[in-house]
């Protein structure tokens, strides 16, 4: 069966490692049809003092040089020129245009922050310990999440990792179902895709985002999804494709649906 990966991170992003061309060629030799890069659009210096959550904005000419020297290399995969768009909400400090978009043939968006914190920072996890923080900590992120889903300003293609909240493992005290209920709707009715993420079962929740019955939802609700590893270092380029499938397949899902680089979108068959 085809095989695809529309999300992962090179050492252009400060907390990846690995150069594209070695992405490009695992993709290759492991017999990906569609890789796609997109590496975290660049944070001001108020979020990321330190350049390690997302691309210096001096390097991202270099960064797309190095895709185009990867599609010239591996002309027989499909590789996408895409960003990953870290939502600000009502912090954001960066004035966008579309000029800053057009290079990009994919953008995923995605929740990292809530209300300035880095929740999934494993540097900043304390404040999970805090009473009641899961409770909180949770309904925001899915305010987040559902405002992002909606922000037509921003040209999101696809939700990245859309319950990252659970990554260290801590849940709330109440049932998640209707907030699982409002993402879906939020995103089916702004007519944009959702992603498997195969790199949650990595992690202390040891789980892919998002879990079954989120993705149940996503998939109720008419939401198209496809799949990415999130890799970080090439030997994870396709990491566990297939059983992000399977997940698709559990859920209900009949099609893998994947973005291509002139903008359109095609489905692969589970089934």
């Amino acid at each position: 069966m085809e095989r695809i990966s529309t999300h992962c991170h090179s050492h252009w992003c400060g907390h990846g490692e690995g150069e594209v061309l070695d992405y490009a060629s695992l993709a290759a030799e492991r017999g990906l049809t569609t890789l796609a890069f997109t590496e975290h659009f660049p944070l001001s210096s108020a979020f990321d003092p330190e350049g390690y959550l997302s691309v210096p904005a001096a390097s991202m000419a270099s960064y797309r040089e190095d895709v185009e020297r990867a599609r010239a290399a591996y002309p027989d995969l499909e590789i996408i020129l895409g960003i990953e768009l870290d939502y600000l909400d009502a912090l954001e400090d960066r004035v966008f245009t579309p000029a800053d978009f057009a290079p990009y043939e994919l953008v995923l968006g995605s929740v990292h922050f809530v209300d300035g914190w880095a929740f999934d920072d494993p540097a900043q996890r304390d404040a999970w310990e805090e009473p009641g923080a899961p409770d909180r900590i949770w309904r925001r992120y899915f305010e987040l999440w559902c405002d992002l889903a909606q922000d037509k300003s921003l040209p999101i293609d696809v939700l990245s990792h859309p319950d990252l909240a659970k990554k260290f493992g801590y849940y709330p005290a109440y049932d998640l179902r209707p907030l699982y209920k409002a993402a879906a709707e939020a995103v089916a009715s702004a007519g944009r895709m959702v992603e498997v993420n195969t790199s949650g079962s990595y992690y202390r929740c040891a789980e892919m985002f998002p879990a079954p019955a989120l993705l149940e939802e996503f998939c109720r609700a008419g939401v198209p999804c496809t799949v990415g590893t999130d890799a970080h270092c090439p030997a994870n380029v396709d990491r566990d494709i297939e059983k992000g499938y399977d997940l698709m397949r559990q859920a209900g899902y009949r099609v893998v649906t994947v973005p291509t680089a002139s903008g359109d979108r095609r489905e692969i068959p589970l089934f």
